[in-house]
C-alpha cells in the first residue's frame, strides 16, 4: 500500500517555492506515494496540475477568519482526517499549521524546530518529531532537513519548476514581443515591505545604463497592480524598450515569463525565488533581511548589500538615523557592474 503524505506550506509565494524540493525528492524516492499540499487559495494556481501532486487542499485564510465560515473549515479538517495520511509534514511551523496538522493527522506529524518555524509560536508542541536546524540555515535547507529522518536521500536531481507548455504558449500569444526580441531583463521593483525596496529611481537609472550598453536588450517590469506606477517610472529610461507587466500577468504567466529572461534584478521578493528556482541569473538587492536565510538559493554570491551595522534588522519600518540607507546606499553603477558580468555580449 502506497504512502499518503500531506505537506503543510500555505504561504507565502517565496516560501512555497523554496519548499518545493521537499515534494520533488519525496516523489522521486516514493514513486507511488500520494502527496497532497495544503496551500493558501491565492497561491493554489501555483500547484494546480503539478505532476508530483495527487491533489491540493485549499486554505481559505480570508474566508475562515470569519466565524460564519468556520463550519466550512471544520468540514475541510474532517475530510483530511478521512484521508488517513501516513505522514503530515509541517513546513510552515506556525501555531495554525501545527494545530491544523494535529487535528488532521492519523499517524505521524513531523515539523521543524528553529526560531522561524516550530519554535516561534509553539507549533513544535504538536509534532511527533521536531527537527532542529542551526541559526543561519537557508530556508531551502531548513525545509529539506525533514527528509533524512523519513529515510529520503537528498542527492537526487530534480526539476524545481517544470514548464507548463500551455501557459508558455499563451504567454507568447498574449505578448508577441517575445517572438521579436530574444533578450529580456526582468526587473522587480516592488516588495511587501517598503524597507525592502531599492528606490525606483535607482532601477530607472540602472535600466538606462543597461539600455545604452546593450542595444538588443529589452526590460520586463514585474509586480502587482498596485506597483504599476513603478513600471511607468522605469519606462521613462527607455520608453520603447520597457514592457510594464505590473498587474498584467497571472502567477503562472509570471513564471513562464521569467523562464525566458536572461537576467533578473530584484528586491527580496517571491519572484526572486521563482527566478532562482528556474536557474535564471539573479541580482538581488538586500537591506533589512538576511540573504543567508532567504537569499536566492544557489546564487548568494549575486546578493548586493551595503554592509551597514544595522542590517539585517528584519524590520518593516526603518529606525536607522538615515532612513533606508541600507538600500539607498547601493548605487545603480554598482549593480550595473554586476549585471555586465552576467550578460552575454
Amino acid at each position: 500500500m502506497s504512502l499518503k503524505i500531506l505537506i503543510l506550506k500555505p504561504s507565502s509565494l517565496g516560501d512555497v517555492i523554496q519548499a518545493l524540493p521537499v515534494l520533488r525528492l519525496l516523489k522521486l524516492h516514493f514513486r507511488d506515494a500520494e502527496i497532497h499540499w495544503w496551500i493558501d487559495s491565492s497561491l493554489a494556481p501555483l500547484m494546480e496540475g503539478d505532476p508530483d501532486l495527487a491533489g491540493i487542499v485549499r486554505f481559505e485564510r480570508k474566508r475562515w477568519s470569519s466565524p460564519a465560515n468556520w463550519p466550512e473549515m471544520f468540514r475541510s479538517i474532517q475530510w483530511l482526517r478521512a484521508q488517513r495520511f501516513d505522514w503530515i509534514i509541517d513546513l510552515q511551523g506556525l501555531l495554525r499549521s501545527g494545530v491544523f496538522g494535529w487535528l488532521a493527522r492519523r499517524k505521524f506529524l513531523i515539523g521543524l524546530d528553529n526560531l522561524r518555524e516550530g519554535n516561534r509560536e509553539g507549533a513544535r508542541l504538536f509534532y511527533d518529531l521536531a527537527v532542529p536546524t542551526p541559526k543561519g540555515t537557508h530556508a531551502v535547507d531548513r525545509y529539506l532537513s525533514v527528509l533524512p529522518p523519513l529515510g529520503v536521500p537528498m542527492n537526487a536531481s530534480f526539476r524545481w519548476l517544470p514548464e507548463r507548455p500551455q501557459v508558455a504558449a499563451a504567454v507568447k500569444a498574449k505578448w508577441p514581443e517575445l517572438h521579436a526580441v530574444s533578450r529580456w531583463i526582468a526587473i522587480q521593483p516592488g516588495a511587501r515591505w517598503d524597507t525592502k525596496r531599492w528606490p525606483v529611481e535607482n532601477f530607472t537609472r540602472l535600466a538606462g545604463l543597461l539600455a545604452q550598453k546593450y542595444p538588443g536588450v529589452r526590460f520586463a517590469v514585474f509586480g502587482g497592480a498596485g506597483e504599476r506606477q513603478f513600471g511607468e517610472i522605469i519606462s521613462s529610461a527607455a520608453p520603447e524598450r520597457v514592457l510594464n507587466l505590473c498587474g498584467r500577468t497571472s502567477l503562472t504567466e509570471m513564471i513562464e515569463w521569467l523562464r525566458l529572461c536572461e537576467l533578473m534584478v530584484t528586491n527580496d521578493t517571491g519572484p526572486m525565488h521563482v527566478a532562482a528556482a528556474l536557474g535564471v541569473p539573479v541580482i538581488a538587492l538586500f537591506g533589512p533581511t538576511d540573504p543567508r536565510s532567504t537569499g536566492p538559493y544557489g546564487q548568494l554570491e549575486n546578493v548586493i548589500r551595503t554592509g551597514l551595522a544595522c542590517s539585517p534588522c528584519f524590520n518593516s519600518t526603518c529606525l536607522w538615523a538615515n532612513p533606508l540607507e541600507c538600500l539607498i546606499g547601493i548605487p545603480p553603477e554598482r549593480v550595473f557592474e554586476f549585471a555586465e558580468k552576467k550578460l552575454r555580449k
